[in-house]
C-alpha cells in the first residue's frame, strides 16, 4: 500500500480539527450510520470543554489505495513542545490559515520548524465562506512569512487550496463554494513524498509521544525509521548518547485507523505505530533491533520560560475535599507528567514539601493543574515567575514574547497605554478591516502575567490576544504589578451576609454567604492599594430589642466574583497562593498568621 505521513499546522480556532472530521467522513473511515461527535480528535475532557487541541494525536485514513497518516497538532504556543517532536515523524505539512485572520504567531512558530526540516507545505486557506474573507491578502501574508523564515525557492512554490472545513469542500479556484475534499486528498498524494526509508536495514524507531495504558503499561508512539518490527521481536532502547536504557520485547504493535489503535503483527519503515513492552524507555529514546548501537538524533526542544511552585496544601481545610494530598503523591504525578511532556521540567525544593514546575506558559501549567485537580489532588500554587538567564557578558536577560492583538479601533489607545506600562514595545499597527486594528508588540513575559483579564475588561470582551515566545532579551527593570490590595479574613468560620453587606463598600467580594473561611484567606479585592484584615463572620445579635425603624432591612448582596483557575493564578501577588482542590479554588496569603506576614514583609523590605 502507498503511504503518506502528513501533519496539520494551524493557529487556535482556524478549523484544523473540524477539517480532520470531514477527512474521516469523506474517506469512509466511519460507517454511514455511525454516531460521531464533532471534533472527534479532541478526545480529552479539557479539549472538549475549551475547544482547543492540547495533545498531538496521530490518526490515519485510506483513500483510493493510499494510506494517509495524519497528525493533528495543538494550535496554542504553550503546547509547542508537542509539535516540535511530531515534525520528525512526517514527510509533509498542511498549513491551515483562516481566510480573515491570516498568518498568526503560532503559525509562524511551527512553520519555521517545518521549513528548517526541509518539509514542503501545502497551504489551505480555510473558512473561505466567511463574509469578512480577504483571501488574496492572506496569501500574500503567508508568502511574506515564508520569505522571513528563509524558505527555499522550492518551498516558496507552494500549492494552494481554498476550503471550508465545516462544509467539507476544497478547491483550487477561490470563487467556488461547493464540492468535496477530493482535491485535498489528491494534493496530499501528489505533493507529499512517500517515506524514503530503508526497509531492509535493521529496525529503528524514535519515540515522539508517550502514553500509559492500565493493561499494556507504557505505550511509545513514533515512526519506524528503518527496517521491520514483528510482535515479540527482541528490542532495546538507547538514549541520545547511544547507551542502552533497557532491553525487552515488542509485546504489542498497534497502527492507527480512524480514531482507534488497531493491533498488527508487523510494521515497516515509514509506518507510524504505537509499541508496548518496555517499562523505562521514554520520549526521544531510540527503540531498535538489538544489533543497533547508534541512536537517532532527536529534535532539540525549546526550553521552558515560566515556573510555578506546586506545594502541599497546608491550609486549615486541607484533606477535606481531595483524596491525594501528600508530597509523595504530588511528586509521582509530576514526574509522570515530565516524562511524557518534554516541555515541562520538575525540581524538588529542599524542604521536600514543594516542587518547582517549569513550562512554556500559564495555559500549559494551568491545564496541568486542572487535570490534577480532577484526579483528586489538593495543591497550593504560587504566582508564576519567569526564568531569567545570563548572557555572555554576565548581564541578566529575560524572556520576551511577540504579542499580536486584534481589537476594535475605539479600544486601541487603552491597549497601547496598558502595554507601555508593562514595558511592551509596539512593532507594528495596521487596520485589519471591519473596524478592527491589529497591533503587534514585543513585550517581556513578566509584564504579561495577569494582563489577560484586564485586557478583556478594557476591550469589553471583544479583543483577541495571541502570544508567542520570541527571544531572551535585556532585563527591563521593575514592572508594576497589581495596583489594588486585598481583603483578608481575620478568623475561621462561615461568611455572614450581615458582615459582608458593609464590606461591599470596601471593594469587590470573592465569597458569598455561608462559605467556609479561615484566617489568612483572601475574601475580596480592596478598593485601595493596601491589604485590609476584616471580619466577614460577624452575625447579627439576636436580642429582643426592636430595631428603631420598626423592621430590619434584609441584606441584599451583589453576587461574588468567582474566578477560574487561570484568572486566580494571574491575579495573585508574590506573597499569595491559590489553594486548588477538586471542589474549590480559594485565594490565600502564603503566611496565614498576620504576625508571620509582617515579619516576612519586613524581611523583604530589608533585603
Amino acid at each position: 500500500m502507498n503511504l503518506r505521513n502528513v501533519a496539520i499546522i494551524a493557529h487556535v480556532d482556524h478549523g484544523k480539527t473540524t477539517l480532520v472530521d470531514q477527512l474521516f467522513r469523506q474517506s469512509g473511515t466511519f460507517r454511514d450510520n455511525q454516531r460521531v461527535e464533532e471534533r472527534a480528535m479532541d478526545s480529552n475532557d479539557l479539549e472538549k470543554e475549551r475547544g482547543i487541541t492540547i495533545l498531538a494525536k496521530p490518526t490515519s485514513v485510506e483513500w483510493e489505495g493510499t494510506r494517509i497518516n495524519i497528525v493533528d497538532t495543538p494550535g496554542h504556543a504553550d503546547f509547542g513542545g508537542e509539535v516540535e517532536r511530531i515534525l520528525s515523524m512526517v514527510d509533509g505539512v498542511i498549513l491551515l490559515v483562516d481566510s480573515s485572520e491570516g498568518a498568526m504567531p503560532q503559525t509562524k512558530f511551527v512553520t519555521g520548524k517545518a521549513l528548517k526540516l526541509g518539509l514542503r507545505p501545502i497551504v489551505v486557506v480555510n473558512k473561505v465562506d466567511r463574509p469578512d474573507e480577504r483571501i488574496q491578502e492572506v496569501l500574500d501574508e503567508v508568502f511574506d512569512l515564508f520569505v522571513s523564515l528563509d524558505a527555499t525557492d522550492e518551498q516558496l512554490d507552494f500549492p494552494v487550496l481554498y476550503a471550508s472545513g465545516r462544509n467539507g469542500y476544497a478547491n483550487e479556484d477561490p470563487s467556488l463554494r461547493e464540492g468535496t475534499l477530493r482535491p485535498l486528498f489528491q494534493k496530499i498524494v501528489d505533493h507529499v513524498p512517500p517515506p524514503a526509508l530503508e526497509v531492509d536495514a535493521p529496525f529503528t524507531f524514535l519515540v515522539t509521544l508517550l502514553d500509559r495504558d492500565n493493561f499494556l503499561g507504557r505505550i511509545l508512539t513514533g515512526r519506524v525509521q528503518s527496517g521491520t518490527v514483528k510482535v515479540n521481536q527482541p528490542i532495546h532502547a538507547l538514549d541520545m548518547d547511544g547507551k542502552i536504557v533497557e532491553t525487552g520485547r515488542a509485546s504489542k504493535i498497534m497502527t492507527f485507523q480512524g480514531l482507534d489503535r488497531v493491533p498488527t503483527d508487523e510494521a515497516k519503515a515509514g509506518d507510524i505505530i504505537s509499541l508496548a513492552g518496555l517499562t523505562v524507555a521514554t520520549v526521544s529514546n531510540t527503540i531498535a533491533d538489538t544489533s543497533v548501537s547508534e541512536a537517532i538524533q532527536a529534535q532539540p526542544i525549546d526550553p521552558p520560560t515560566l515556573s510555578m511552585r506546586f506545594a502541599v496544601n497546608d491550609s486549615p481545610m486541607a484533606g477535606r475535599e481531595g483524596s491525594k494530598v501528600t508530597s509523595r503523591m504530588i511528586r509521582d504525578r509530576l514526574e509522570r507528567e515530565a516524562e511524557s511532556n518534554v516541555a515541562i521540567k520538575v525540581t524538588e525544593s529542599e524542604d521536600k514539601d514543594s516542587f518547582e514546575v517549569a513550562g512554556r506558559g500559564e495555559l500549559q501549567l494551568g491545564v496541568l493543574i486542572e487535570t490534577m485537580r480532577r484526579e483528586g489532588f489538593e495543591l497550593g500554587i504560587s504566582r508564576p515567575r519567569v526564568l531569567f538567564r545570563e548572557d555572555e557578558d554576565g548581564k541578566k536577560t529575560e524572556p520576551y514574547e511577540t504579542v499580536v492583538i486584534d481589537v476594535d479601533d475605539e479600544h486601541s489607545g487603552t491597549v497601547v497605554d496598558k502595554m507601555n506600562q508593562r514595558k511592551g514595545e509596539m512593532t507594528d499597527m495596521r487596520p485589519s478591516g471591519g473596524g478592527k486594528t491589529r497591533i503587534t508588540f514585543s513585550a517581556p513575559s513578566r509584564g504579561l502575567i495577569g494582563y489577560h483579564g484586564e485586557f478583556l475588561s478594557d476591550t469589553r470582551g471583544t479583543g483577541i490576544m495571541n502570544r508567542l515566545f520570541e527571544k531572551y532579551g535585556p532585563h527591563k527593570g521593575n514592572i508594576e504589578g497589581r495596583k489594588n490590595g486585598v481583603l483578608i479574613s481575620n478568623g475561621n468560620g462561615e461568611a455572614q451576609s450581615y458582615a459582608l453587606g458593609p464590606l461591599e463598600e470596601r471593594g469587590i467580594l470573592f465569597v458569598g454567604h455561608g462559605e467556609a473561611l479561615y484566617e489568612g484567606m483572601i475574601i475580596g479585592e480592596n478598593a485601595k492599594t493596601d491589604d485590609l484584615e476584616v471580619n466577614p463572620m460577624k452575625a447579627k445579635q439576636l436580642t429582643n430589642f426592636r430595631a428603631s425603624g420598626g423592621k430590619d432591612d434584609a441584606v441584599r448582596l451583589t453576587p461574588p466574583k468567582k474566578m477560574t483557575l487561570e484568572q486566580a493564578i494571574a491575579y495573585i501577588d508574590d506573597d499569595e497562593m491559590v489553594e486548588v482542590t477538586p471542589k474549590k479554588i480559594r485565594l490565600r496569603k502564603r503566611f496565614l498568621d498576620p504576625h508571620e506576614r509582617k515579619k516576612a514583609s519586613r524581611a523583604k523590605a530589608a533585603a
